[in-house]
């Protein structure tokens, strides 16, 4: 059992919130650290963490939690008019027609449809921390199903792909994008590219540690060196590495690959998500209601090739209500990362979520304690 003391504070009316983290906290392993933090209509109503040598501002690899600020940054442009959802990709990006891609539009693309979730040969590290080199490689390669027919998660590319898209629209890259009209305003810490002063405050990420049952669970579950679960996370290549080494490469980390590279605190995803449906800053909504109704709206769902399970996704975002929290208003969006990472808006209530944790949780994804912790969060914003 731990002892570790939990830090912060939560607004009048979510106490039950810090009573579920510390439940948690207490039952946890001792090298157990996190972060917690909600919004309210652009309020912050919850800000928590614990764990030694952590505090607020801490930084962690929050993996595929990064794609919510990719996919931010393109329905931004959309809602601009710079790009449109129904257009052929072949429109901004031409090359990207080789081996029957042409008639893919932007909305298959983003929406996770486009078949494209790897290479053959798969990446090095280098190559998969560089979201130009991804898209390059991928312009040429065959697609595994036939795009727009299906859909699978592209876990490793998709922030490359829609990222190519934008750079060819605007000449900038989602992660100058993101920089200059999300981050920055709102000085928000989460980083596409963090910045080598920041480095003292990155909290390497930590293996899962599972229960010799849950390893049990893991050693059963089918693998095999080309499947499409294996291709999707560059798993086929010889000598793979640990998981963990994606976030703990500095190389990656100064990128900020805007599939799973992001580095950031429970606050940064929360108030990226509170920027989005809210006003923050004396500033409006990063996106309209319309543009928010849109990214929420489901576009794929049933079962996804790549994950094998039952997966939803708006416009590159998971539909987080039914995907993970059933209880939460029809139209949440947001994105989950490996290690346990999660964070979402739900326009309806105005809740905005963050999420983080050190060591990966089992069995990988949204970490399980999060289901408690958004329930508490959103009673008790709904009885505000």
């Amino acid at each position: 059992m731990t002892t570790k003391e939990i830090h912060g504070t939560v607004a009048e009316g979510f106490d039950a919130v810090r009573d579920e983290f510390a439940a948690f906290v207490a039952s946890e392993r001792d090298d157990y650290e996190g972060q917690l933090c909600a919004y309210v209509h652009g309020r912050r109503v919850v800000d928590l963490w614990t764990g030694d040598g952590a505090d607020a501002t801490s930084l962690y690899g929050v993996y595929s939690s990064t794609k919510g600020a990719a996919h931010l940054v393109v329905a931004l442009l959309v809602q601009d008019g710079t790009l449109e959802l129904d257009r052929k990709v072949t429109y901004y990006w031409p090359e990207f027609s080789a081996e029957g891609k042409a008639n893919l539009t932007l909305r298959d693309l983003v929406t996770h449809r486009a078949g494209l979730i790897g290479l053959d040969t798969g990446f090095s590290l280098d190559e998969l921390a560089d979201d130009r080199m991804i898209a390059e490689r991928l312009a040429d390669q065959r697609p595994f199903w036939r795009p727009g027919t299906a859909f699978g998660y592209h876990a490793l590319v998709i922030g490359a792909l829609a990222g190519e898209v934008a750079r060819r629209a605007t000449g900038r890259t989602l992660q100058e994008l993101f920089e200059e009209r999300v981050r920055a305003p709102y000085a928000l810490d989460f980083h596409l590219g963090l910045p080598q002063p920041l480095e003292p405050r990155f909290r390497s990420a930590q293996p899962m540690l599972p229960t010799p049952k849950q390893q049990a669970v893991l050693d059963a579950a089918p693998t095999g060196p080309h499947t499409l679960t294996s291709i999707a996370f560059n798993a086929h290549v010889p000598n793979p590495g640990e998981f963990t080494d994606f976030a703990n490469s500095r190389t990656v980390r100064a990128k900020g690959q805007t599939s799973a590279g992001g580095v950031a605190s429970a606050r940064g995803l929360a108030g990226m998500y509170a920027a989005a449906i809210s006003e923050m800053n004396d500033r409006p909504p990063l996106l309209k209601p319309d543009t928010a109704a849109e990214v929420g709206q489901i576009h794929s769902i049933g079962y996804d090739l790549v994950t094998r399970t039952h997966r939803s996704y708006g416009l590159g975002f998971q539909a987080t209500a039914d995907t993970w929290y059933p209880f939460l208003g029809a139209g949440a969006f947001g994105h989950s990362g490996a290690p346990g990472s999660q964070a979402f808006a739900d326009p309806r209530s105005g809740l905005a979520y963050g999420y983080t944790r050190r060591r990966f949780a089992y069995p990988g994804g949204a970490a399980p304690e999060n289901e408690r912790f958004v329930r508490a969060a959103h009673k008790a914003t709904l009885a505000t």
